[in-house]
């Protein structure tokens, strides 16, 4: 509960206001970890999460050690760089002073993972589509960051680096696959509007352009 962390109960902000004020955290980490029971909090949300057939597909893998932190924000800079190489030159210039990862800063990576052999071969729900699966473990990364965010915690998605890597280094077997690597720990503060928009790399769609009234129609 949000009355245990470092948001008064005055203060505790409802689903919607966790959801305006939620952001994927770079540069605001404070260095400090996130504390075990906050952290444990924000697990159960997580885990609270709908799964197609109740076959909670996902595992959490907390990640504190220093090497290992290091040795991935070692690894996602190289993968920056590859992204930047590529880019023409004006988007390379924006993109140079948006930062993409607080792993080291943060002190505590989540590595998410999905186990599509979870609840066997009959999954109810599964058979027609079964990325359900997937979308499975996807909400219980939203609930982890609407959990955290509520708890005044920040959360960044990294998402720079090449999956056999990232598997590798944490011991995920072949047949479980890593979905996201969450930066978590207190922030100092929550930017009032999203990084890739006060940087100028792409604007917030309105709403009216992702609304369609009983069938799809084309959009700009």
């Amino acid at each position: 509960m949000c009355s245990e962390g470092p948001i008064s109960p005055a203060e505790c902000p409802s689903v919607y206001d966790a959801i305006r004020l939620r952001r994927d955290v770079r540069a605001e980490f404070t260095g400090e970890l996130v504390p075990d029971d906050t952290l444990l909090r924000i697990l159960d949300a997580a885990h609270r999460a709908p799964s197609v057939g109740n076959s909670m597909p996902w595992d959490f893998v907390v990640v504190r050690d220093r090497a290992v932190l290091e040795k991935f924000a070692g690894h996602v800079a190289d993968k920056r760089r590859e992204f930047h190489d590529s880019l023409p030159a004006d988007r390379a210039a924006t993109f140079d002073p948006i930062k993409i990862e607080g792993i080291t800063e943060s002190g505590t990576g989540i590595v998410v993972t999905h186990d599509q052999a979870r609840g066997g071969a009959h999954v109810l729900g599964r058979a027609s589509v079964p990325e359900t699966g997937i979308y499975s473990t996807i909400l219980a990364i939203q609930n982890l960051w609407l959990a955290a965010t509520a708890e005044g915690i920040g959360v960044g998605w990294v998402s720079f680096y090449d999956t056999p890597f990232l598997a590798e280094l944490i011991g995920v077997p072949a047949e479980v696959k890593p979905v996201a690597w969450l930066c978590v720990g207190p922030v100092d503060e929550f930017q009032t509007v999203p990084d890739l928009e006060r940087f100028g790399w792409r604007t917030r769609r309105p709403l009216e352009a992702a609304i369609h009234w009983g069938t799809y129609s084309a959009r700009d």
